[in-house]
């Protein structure tokens, strides 16, 4: 038996993610890969915007601690 993780983002914003990048049809399977890789992605900058703010001493995360967490992940 395969259990499913709870996501934190909707299966529908992924498939209209696709749609807008040209996609003329979207698999299932597509979509919830394209969900899985996004909150990898956000999950590691979230992390890495945490530590950001810690080690300023803070504890709230600030917008400017999640642009720069981002970078590392800005390939495209």
């Amino acid at each position: 038996m395969k259990f499913m993780k709870s996501s934190e983002l909707g299966l529908s914003a992924m498939y209209r993610i696709l749609k807008k990048a040209g996609a003329a049809r979207v698999s299932d399977e597509s979509a919830n890969e394209l969900r899985r890789i996004i909150e990898e992605l956000a999950d590691g900058i979230a992390k890495s915007a945490v530590d950001m703010t810690s080690h300023a001493g803070r504890k709230t995360v600030k917008a400017e601690d999640v642009k720069l967490a981002s970078k590392p992940f800005n390939k495209f």
